[in-house]
């Protein structure tokens, strides 16, 4: 998933303030407004929205209920184990905590590392003496927990295989009980100061989205950041959060007799989106857009980002023939994001996919439209070179 979470919101904007596209190009003839709602990819649950539905009363079955249409919350059986990459250490990975490891009994109280040869990982002590070949993975399990220096303490054990992609690298992955792995995940994805229903449709989504969704990594199947779901382990768990995962032990979405791929992100702008406009696969019938009435809480709701005519045909570059005369969206999804639009250049006209478009500005969504001035003064209307910006959704802000 994309970096659209509530956490990292602020720091975001921080970054942002003076970056690309917001500053005005001095002397510029001809500039342009892109205009949008929202931030990150629309799909899903909005973090936001599902604030606001917390906030007046509702219940985290009934937000599920809402951003998921049609699923159903089940139960997993048994214990599910995930495994989530930590880094790529291109070096020896020390660590503590672990009472064996390899067919060896270890001392917790002490530091052992893994060492690569080869394609194969050997346990070492932490002066560097041989202990154990762990042939393809070195497997480190103790007391419930383990800490890895220079990234932390975790739950569950430590499992480090050789890199595919790098001769001399090692993975450094976390391999865990999915319902202790929703513990380091909520606080990274939701402050832990929101609602309890909130936090517990969260937690819900969390570990549905970690039982449907693989990246089939090298001994991994999940990402510790955006691209699947912020995890950052032990040292980030609070009570609130911890609280919510516990209510909700075990929980999952289900639809069809499969667990649901529950995505999600920060807010929608108002209405969420179908996940064929955005991700450009098969329509998934829980994955549709619908109405979000609360997102006006999140900061990014509404926003403006001002270009020159020289800074928008410069980063168009890639999708644009020439320079930018106007853009005319030709689809539109159910929120309406982007899904296609013809870039009017003056050396001819091309398309691009709105999620294209937003990579290449830098916007926050693709939910967006373009007003082209001219000495400071709009011209072609939103019916030239823009389609119209659609519903807004909630009103007002916090």
């Amino acid at each position: 998933m994309i970096p659209t979470r509530p956490k990292a919101l602020g720091v975001f904007l921080a970054m942002v303030i003076t970056g690309l596209g917001l500053a005005p190009a001095a002397g510029a003839s001809v500039s342009w407004l892109v205009k949008g709602h929202g931030f990150g990819h629309g799909v899903g649950m909005s973090q936001y929205g599902a604030y606001g539905y917390a906030k007046h009363g509702q219940d985290y079955r009934f937000i599920l209920g809402h951003y998921y249409a049609g699923t159903s919350i089940g139960q997993v059986d048994g214990v599910r184990i995930v495994r989530v990459l930590l880094e790529i250490s291109g070096g020896d990975v020390a660590f503590s905590g672990a009472t064996s490891a390899c067919g060896q009994a270890l001392d917790p109280g002490h530091s052992y590392e893994a060492h690569r040869v080869g394609s194969s990982v050997k346990l070492r002590s932490s002066a560097g003496g041989a202990m154990a070949d762990c042939g393809r993975k070195l497997r480190a399990a103790g007391r419930g927990r383990i800490a890895i220096a220079g990234s932390g303490t975790y739950r569950g054990a430590l499992e480090v295989v050789p890199t595919d992609s790098d001769a001399g690298a090692l993975n450094v992955i976390n391999a865990l009980p999915v319902d202790q792995y929703v513990k380091g995940v909520i606080p990274n994805e939701s402050p832990a100061s929101w609602p309890a229903a909130a936090l517990e449709a969260q937690a819900v989504a969390a570990r549905s989205f970690a039982l449907s969704v693989s990246v089939g990594g090298n001994g991994f199947g999940l990402y510790n950041d955006t691209r699947s779901q912020v995890y950052e382990g032990l040292g980030s768990e609070t009570a609130s959060t911890n609280a919510a995962a516990d209510a909700t032990r075990g929980q999952v979405l289900m639809y069809g007799g499969e667990i649901a791929e529950t995505y999600f992100s920060a807010c929608s702008g108002g209405h969420t989106e179908s996940v064929q406009n955005v991700f450009f696969g098969p329509s998934i019938p829980y994955l549709v857009g619908v109405p979000d009435p609360y997102d006006f809480y999140c900061p990014l709701h509404d926003w403006t980002l001002k270009f020159s005519g020289a800074e928008i045909s410069a980063k168009l570059g890639s999708y644009l023939d020439g320079s930018l005369k106007k853009v005319v969206v030709t689809k539109r999804g159910a929120s309406p994001r982007i899904v296609w639009a013809r870039l009017y250049g003056t050396g001819g006209v091309t398309k691009a996919r709105g999620d294209q478009l937003e990579s290449a500005l830098g916007t926050y969504s693709d939910w967006m439209s373009f007003v082209k001035q001219v000495n400071g003064k709009v011209v072609g209307g939103a019916g030239k070179g823009t389609a119209p910006t659609g519903p807004a959704g909630g009103a007002g802000a916090d």
